[in-house]
């Protein structure tokens, strides 16, 4: 029986092209630190090297402070006290990235009422920024953190996609078995691993990433009119 759907965000339930809205991210971040002293170029490689000691994290810190230690050893630990100019950058300019992103009313339509119907409903989004960040772009896509009973955020996760790992914490924090679970997203190597520990999958293709060029065809997938259908006949199986 599916009690319970986890969505991505980017891609998934807030469109965008992901080339096209991290230029226009990192442009409006170099821009921000550049009167600390932050060169656009190492700035940005460091940005890249801690997303990846994010996604190589282990379990064993979160992944706020992977980030922040790769951060640390590029630029010394004395430069972590500029970690307040980064929390307002997330709080104030990086809302100027919304004009990177698209709108589809059918994302929030499709959350509100799988809530109506009694599911529960996840935001399985990478942990890789901070907790305002998501917030900003759950508001882009027409809805709020409260919307979901649990929002993943590098602040509070261990674990990245594709790592399975980062599924099964999931499942523990909410105490659902898997497979009760059905994991929507746009990646096929990010969000399809969920599969991997039993849940549902359903690749949306709107803004479709298969960076492997994998054989799509062995995930249910489609629109989001086709995911509504999808969600009504695991619940009647």
């Amino acid at each position: 029986m599916l009690t319970t759907v986890l969505f991505d965000l980017d891609g998934t339930l807030l469109p965008m092209d992901q080339d096209e809205f991290v230029a226009g991210y990192f442009g409006l971040l170099a821009k921000k630190a550049a009167p600390y002293g932050y060169e656009s170029k190492r700035l940005i490689d460091t940005v890249w090297a801690g997303t990846a000691a994010m996604v190589r994290n282990d379990g064993s810190r979160t992944n706020e402070e992977a980030f922040w230690r790769r951060f640390a050893e590029e630029y010394g630990e004395e430069r972590l006290c500029d970690k307040a100019i980064f929390d307002e950058f997330y709080a104030n300019e990086f809302a100027g990235a919304r004009s990177c992103c698209g709108f589809n009313p059918e994302s929030a339509e499709l959350v509100r009422a799988c809530r109506r119907d009694g599911l529960r409903v996840v935001l399985a989004t990478n942990p890789i920024f901070p907790a305002v960040a998501t917030a900003t772009r759950i508001r882009w896509a027409g809805l709020e953190p409260d919307d979901f009973e649990l929002v993943t955020t590098y602040e509070s996760d261990r674990f990245c996609k594709p790592n399975p790992d980062y599924y099964r914490d999931i499942l523990g924090r909410i105490g659902v078995p898997a497979a009760e679970c059905l994991m929507v997203g746009n990646d096929v190597s990010e969000d399809m691993t969920a599969a991997q520990l039993g849940m549902e999958v359903f690749l949306l293709t709107d803004c479709l990433i298969n960076k492997e060029r994998a054989d799509i065809s062995v995930y249910p997938r489609g629109s989001f009119g086709q995911l509504a259908a999808y969600i009504r006949r695991l619940r009647q199986d």
